[in-house]
């Protein structure tokens, strides 16, 4: 009992040490960004807090839902100097001058972005300090069409500079109507996204509304997505409050194409064609390509060859894409199939059928791969 005792006893004064040891670090902090602390709105010890182990973490239709803080952290609120060991981590890991490089970083991002202005909201109807949030991705119309380069690059981004300028305020990240894509997309995104809200990714299975309710308050959520709310006129997708997405009207386009970066230039001459062989080495994965043309139309097709090591022709191979022709000295044309099995997979350009011009080609091909994490995941929901 003795030496329980005295193991209790060293347990709380390392604690207290900890906590002195890190509100000391919280001081100086502050004391190195007074300058720009200034411009924040309400820059207490938790926001202070967020960017220090933040920096720890951080290497950029979609429903928020408030989360409410708990009675510790309102206490925190109402007395900044009480720090919890719950949310404040070995004040070993602090990085003052990374978390001072982030912090600035972000302080341009914000004046750049008009945060001042679009940052402000607080539901008055709470009456209580938000502090993290949740996101609900709904993946029901995921498809190979975003798997599109430039689309998945503005994923990339959007990831990257959540990571680092909106540090320790997500408190789940929640997909429902998850498709069998969703692990390709998943690892696609996961470079940009760090460790410590990966652990937040919650992948819901057949009873996702069930189970956002265990998450979401229902009188926060939509009635299509499980909860109380609706329309006016009792339309359940709560219209009043949420934008749903879809495609993009043609009068917000700024330009009709996107220049692109090709890694591949070869001339396919008159009357033969050009092969690209791209190994797979299991299902699953997707297959993506892109090319432009600098002159007349050419062919396009996907096969799968039956022998290796050896070129094949066309109608030696699996036809798994027929022939199209393709105009594309227009706009970029890009392609994605999902492979089914492994094997080695061609990009014919065919220009068989031309008896006088030589076509020009431009192209990108690439594999993306599934996360196998999320893969075996989604087998079992």
């Amino acid at each position: 009992m003795f030496s329980q005792a005295n193991q209790v006893s060293a347990l709380a004064t390392s604690k207290t040490q900890s906590r002195l040891q890190s509100f000391t670090y919280l001081q100086e902090f502050r004391k190195n960004v007074q300058d720009v602390l200034a411009d924040m709105p309400n820059p207490d010890d938790y926001f202070l807090l967020r960017w220090l182990r933040g920096a720890e973490h951080v290497m950029g239709c979609i429903l928020h839902a408030p989360c409410v803080p708990d009675e510790e952290t309102e206490d925190r609120a109402r007395n900044e100097t009480l720090l919890s060991a719950r949310h404040v981590p070995d004040a070993r890991s602090f990085d003052l001058q990374k978390s001072e490089a982030m912090l600035r970083k972000h302080m341009v991002f914000r004046k750049e972005e008009d945060l001042a202005n679009i940052m402000n909201w607080q539901p008055s109807e709470l009456e209580k300090k938000i502090e993290t949030f949740i996101i609900v991705f709904d993946l029901e119309y995921l498809g190979l069409k975003h798997f599109w380069k430039p689309a998945m690059e503005v994923y990339q981004e959007f990831f990257s500079t959540f990571e680092n300028n909106f540090p320790e305020t997500v408190k789940y990240l929640i997909v429902v109507k998850a498709p069998k894509l969703f692990p390709v997309a998943y690892n696609l995104v996961k470079p940009f996204i760090s460790e410590e809200t990966r652990k937040k990714i919650l992948v819901l299975g057949a009873n996702w509304k069930e189970d956002l309710q265990k998450l979401i308050h229902p009188d926060q959520l939509p009635a299509e997505y499980g909860g109380t709310l609706t329309d006016p006129d009792g339309n359940p997708k709560y219209l009043t409050k949420i934008k749903y997405g879809g495609v993009v009207p043609k009068r917000y386009y700024l330009q009709n194409q996107m220049k692109m970066q090709y890694e591949h230039t070869v001339s396919v001459n008159r009357g033969s064609s050009h092969q690209v062989e791209t190994e797979i080495l299991f299902p699953g994965c997707v297959f993506r390509w892109q090319f432009m043309l600098d002159g007349s139309d050419i062919g396009v097709g996907i096969y799968l060859k039956t022998k290796m090591g050896e070129r094949q022709r066309a109608k030696e191979m699996i036809e798994v894409l027929p022939t199209q022709k393709y105009n594309s000295h227009l706009v970029p044309e890009d392609g994605t199939l999902t492979c089914t099995e492994p094997g080695v997979y061609v990009l014919r350009f065919d220009n068989t059928y031309s008896l006088v011009h030589s076509k020009k080609v431009s192209y990108t091909v690439e594999v993306l791969l599934p996360d196998k994490a999320f893969e075996e995941k989604i087998q079992k929901l």
